[in-house]
């Protein structure tokens, strides 16, 4: 079903955004160290209700940015809130979501992880060792682990769409198009049709690319397309903005580029 475009809600966050970890001191006694919440992808793994645990389906996660923002999936759809931190406890309310059906497991879980984050609170949240716990009163709990940022070099970036600031579309089906910036400078990667390579230098959220240099394959019409678009990317300076394992590439005359780190 076509994804409905809903606004997010905004997390307001009081002055404590920090969970509590247990640390050894220098004489073997146990202390409090501040465990920070902010500016890390939690990935939801498991939900626990009543006693019955479920693996979270593969996207639901939790962001919570250092400007005081949420992002998150609750299995399905997108969702935003708002939180209130006291001590190490947070309760959210409030939440917001967009409305696209999925199949029958994700959406359940959905639901289920929806109403404990509106109704279970406020949770006790506890992070160590990079993972996170959010328990509450009745021992309901839900369990989220760190994923790490994709690097901007050295990261196969497979682009997915290519549109505009407003509207995007998927690459044609079976299109291999991907872009890898190296350590040293350079650049290598595949337009959908031909290789590609060149210089690359980082600055300021920008990247300047040199011109293209490609193998000289001819592939179906749909490729082509693809390609003399990616092209459009070189010789020119781009502006890039990262998201966790995301990347879109914008180039000066407007058109974007998403991509996705491939494992």
């Amino acid at each position: 079903m076509d994804k409905q475009r809903t606004t997010l809600g905004v997390l307001t966050l009081l002055p404590l955004a920090a969970a509590c970890g247990a640390q050894t001191a220098g004489n073997g006694s146990t202390r409090t160290e501040p465990a920070p919440l902010t500016g890390v992808h939690w990935t939801v793994d498991s939900l626990t209700l009543g006693g019955t645990t479920t693996r979270a389906p593969s996207g639901a996660y939790l962001r919570i940015g250092d400007d005081g923002r949420v992002s998150g999936n609750l299995g399905c759809n997108g969702f935003g809130s708002k939180a209130t931190f006291t001590g190490d406890r947070v309760a959210f309310g409030g939440l917001r979501t967009t409305d696209m059906a999925c199949e029958k497991g994700p959406m359940s879980f959905e639901r289920s992880l929806g109403r404990a984050l509106a109704d279970k609170g406020p949770f006790t949240a506890k992070a160590a060792g990079g993972r996170l716990t959010l328990t509450a009163g009745a021992g309901d709990r839900i369990n989220l682990t760190e994923e790490k940022d994709a690097p901007l070099r050295g990261t196969k970036w497979k682009v997915t769409a290519l549109g505009d600031t407003d509207v995007s579309q998927p690459l044609p089906k079976g299109t291999d198009a991907y872009l890898v910036l190296r350590e040293d400078g350079t650049l290598d990667g595949r337009l959908g049709c031909n290789h590609v390579s060149g210089r690359a230098t980082v600055s300021d959220g920008h990247i300047t690319l040199s011109r293209a240099r490609t193998t000289r394959m001819m592939c179906q019409d749909s490729l082509m397309r693809t390609e003399k678009t990616l092209l459009g990317l070189f010789d020119s300076k781009i502006a890039y903005r990262l998201d966790h394992r995301g990347i879109a590439l914008t180039s000066t005359n407007g058109t974007v580029v998403s991509a996705v780190a491939d494992e």
